[in-house]
Parts: C-alpha cells; structure tokens; sequence
C-alpha cells in the first residue's frame, strides 16, 4: 500500500531530503519517494496517513490530503 500526498514548497534537493528524513523513521513506512516536479510524496507500507502528513507539516510544507494508492 501507499500513500500519495500532493506537497506544496518542495523546489530543492533539500527538501527532499528533509521530507525523506522526517518521514522515513515513521512506524509502518518502507519507503519515501519525493517527486519535486510533480509536487508529490509517495509513501510506501502502512504508515499512518495523520503522523506522515504532521510530519511534512511540521517540517514546513502545506500538504493537501492523502490519497491511497
């Protein structure tokens, strides 16, 4: 299973690695996929959906609701 997140602010390779970093160490994720240009986050395995988008919130990104894929 995944979730697919629409992330606005992303623009760097910084970002990336800061969105990869917050969510990686989540409960149930195996793996982060930060797309810049299309503005999304794929998470892989069964991670909660709220802490995931707390996290990329908390990190500074306006995220829009998840959508499971």
């Amino acid at each position: 299973m995944s979730i697919v997140l629409k992330v606005q602010g992303m623009s760097c390779g910084h970002c990336v690695s800061t969105i990869t970093a917050a969510v990686s160490p989540l409960a149930g994720v195996s793996g982060v996929e930060v797309d810049l240009a299309a503005g999304q986050v794929t998470v892989d395995g069964t991670p909660d959906s709220a802490a995931v988008t707390a996290v990329i919130e908390d990190a500074g990104y306006d995220v829009s609701p998840a959508v499971s894929a």
